[in-house]
C-alpha cells in the first residue's frame, strides 16, 4: 500500500534528527549506564539488507539509522523481533529476488510539495503476513531455545556457587542456593523453575554489589558495610523489577510476541480479580509525576507543574491555551512539539540549534523565546499527535474542555470528534449492558 505524509520532512538535516523509538523519562537517576536489551548481550553483526554495511548487535541503532539515511527504509517494532540477525539475513536475501516494494509499505514525503522534492521510503511491518509469519517463528525458535537451557540447567548436578551474602558455597542444583538466599537472607529473585541463565544473573547482581551498588536503588556507595547497611535498613535485598536488565532471566519474558512478563502477569492477575465486588470507594490513583519542559523537575499535581513552569521558567500554558484558543488535541500537539525541539536541541521560538539541551533551555529564557512560537502550521501537524517521551505524564493533565469561558462549543478545528454521554454516569452504570449480562450469569 501506499501513504502519504502531509508534513515535510524531505530534508537530509531534518531525518538525522529523527526518533527512531520511543522516548522515555528516566524512572530514576541516570547514572551514565545502560541496560542491555532483553535479548541479552551478543557480539552477531547485524548486515545491512542493502549493502556489506554491518554492525555488532549492540549497536543497532547505528544500523537502524543507516537504513533510514541511506536506503530510506524503517523497520517496525524492531524491540519486538526476538533474533534480529536472523530477520536481517532472511530479509537481505528476500530483497535479492524481488523488488522492496513487493514487501514495504511506501511513505511518500511531502506529498503536496513540488515532484522534485517528494521522496519514498518504505516500512517493513507485521502488516505483510510474510513478515508475521516470520516474527512468530523467530519467537517460537527463541522460546524453545530458552525452555531447553531451562531444563538443562534443572538437570545440571555440577552447579557451584558462593552465597552474596555469606560465605557459605552450594553444589548440586541451584535450588539450593536460591532457596538458602531466600530463607536466610529474605532475598529471592522467584522460584528457580522460573529462571533461566541463572549463573550469568548471579553474575550479574555480584558485579553490581562488587561495585558497592545497590540491587533494589541501584545507588552507588563509598564501601562495602555502608552498601550492607542500606540495603539491610532499606530493606533492599531484592531486585528492580522496572530494570529490563534482568527481563532475559525469566521464562515468562519468552512466551508471548511483544509481551513482557509484566503484561502478562496483568493478564493472568485480572483473571483473578473478584468481579463481585463493583466497589471503588477505596482506590486510589496514582500521583501524576509530570516532568517539566524545560527541566527535570517533576510535581504530582497538575498545579504544582503548571506553576514550576510558570514561575522558574515564564512558560504559562493556561494563558497559550486562552489565548490561542488551543482545543485539547492542539494542546498536546504543542506539548509534543516543544518536548521534540528541546530534545533536539533546538530553540522552538527561532529554530536555532545548540550544542546541548541545558544550552538550549538557556537561550530561550535569556532571548525571551519562552512563550514566542512559531507560526501555528509550524506545530499544528498530525506527526506531533504522537508522544515524544512515551509516558510523558503532563499530557494526562492538559485540560480536555473545548468550551470558551462563556460556556460556548468551540468548533475552530474541523476534527471529528466522537464523545461520550457522560450526563448521568451513575445511571449509566446501573443500566448498562454489561451489567444485565453480569447479574445473568450470576443467576445461572
Amino acid at each position: 500500500g501506499s501513504f502519504q505524509l502531509g508534513a515535510d520532512c524531505s530534508s537530509v538535516n531534518k531525518l538525522r534528527d529523527s526518533i527512531l523509538e520511543p522516548l522515555c523519562f528516566p524512572e530514576q537517576p541516570a547514572d551514565g549506564t545502560s541496560a542491555p536489551s532483553p535479548q541479552g548481550p551478543g557480539s552477531e553483526l547485524l548486515v545491512c539488507l542493502f549493502c556489506p554495511e554491518s554492525v555488532p548487535l549492540l549497536q543497532k541503532d547505528l544500523l537502524l539509522k543507516h537504513l533510514l539515511l541511506e536506503h530510506k527504509l524503517v523497520i517496525a517494532d524492531v524491540k519486538l523481533i526476538a533474533d534480529l540477525p536472523k530477520y536481517m539475513l532472511y530479509w537481505r536475501g528476500r530483497f535479492l529476488e524481488q523488488p522492496v516494494t513487493d514487501f514495504c509499505s511506501v511513505i511518500k514525503t511531502n506529498s503536496t510539495g513540488p515532484v522534485e522534492k517528494q521522496e519514498d521510503y518504505f516500512l517493513l511491518c507485521d502488516v505483510l503476513p510474510e513478515d508475521r509469519i516470520l516474527r512468530e517463528r523467530l519467537q517460537q525458535k527463541r522460546l524453545e531455545e530458552v525452555l531447553e537451557q531451562q531444563q538443562a540447567e534443572r538437570d545440571d548436578s555440577s552447579f557451584h556457587h558462593v552465597c552474596m551474602f555469606c560465605s557459605d558455597e552450594f553444589t548440586g542444583n541451584r535450588s539450593s542456593l536460591l532457596n538458602h538466599m531466600a530463607r536466610e537472607h529474605s532475598f529471592s529473585i522467584g522460584l528457580p523453575d522460573n529462571i533461566v541463565y541463572c549463573k550469568q544473573f548471579l553474575e550479574t547482581l555480584q558485579n553490581k554489589l562488587d561495585n558497592l551498588q545497590c540491587l533494589y536503588c541501584e545507588k552507588t556507595f563509598r564501601d562495602k558495610t555502608t552498601l550492607k547497611d542500606h540495603m539491610r535498613k532499606k530493606a533492599h535485598r531484592r531486585i528492580n523489577a522496572s530494570n529490563h536488565e534482568y527481563d532475559r532471566f525469566y521464562v515468562i519474558n519468552y512466551l508471548e510476541l511483544g509481551k513482557t512478563w509484566e503484561e502478562v502477569q496483568s493478564e493472568d492477575d485480572r483473571e483473578l480479580v473478584d468481579d463481585e465486588d463493583d466497589d471503588w470507594s477505596d482506590w486510589q490513583a496514582h500521583p501524576v509525576s509530570a516532568v517539566c519542559l524545560f527541566c527535570d523537575h517533576q510535581s504530582e499535581t497538575m498545579d504544582q507543574i503548571y506553576t514550576h513552569m510558570k514561575e522558574a521558567h515564564g512558560f504559562d500554558l493556561h494563558k497559550l491555551r486562552t489565548e490561542l484558543n488551543l482545543r485539547f488535541y492542539q494542546q498536546v500537539k504543542l506539548v509534543n512539539f516543544i518536548r521534540r525541539q528541546i530534545h533536539q536541541s533546538r530553540c522552538y521560538g527561532c529554530q536555532e540549534k545548540f550544542e546541548s539541551r541545558e544550552d538550549t533551555v538557556r537561550h530561550i529564557v535569556a532571548d525571551g523565546h519562552v512563550m514566542k512560537l512559531p507560526d501555528v502550521s509550524t506545530w499544528n501537524q498530525p506527526q506531533y499527535y504522537f508522544p515524544t517521551y512515551e509516558n510523558d505524564a503532563l499530557l494526562c493533565t492538559l485540560s480536555d474542555s473545548d468550551e470558551d469561558e462563556g460556556g460556548q462549543v468551540n468548533h475552530s478545528e474541523d476534527v471529528p470528534v466522537i464523545a461520550e454521554d457522560i450526563s448521568n454516569l451513575r445511571a449509566l452504570k446501573q443500566t448498562s449492558v454489561l451489567n444485565q449480562l453480569r447479574r445473568s450469569n450470576r443467576k445461572r
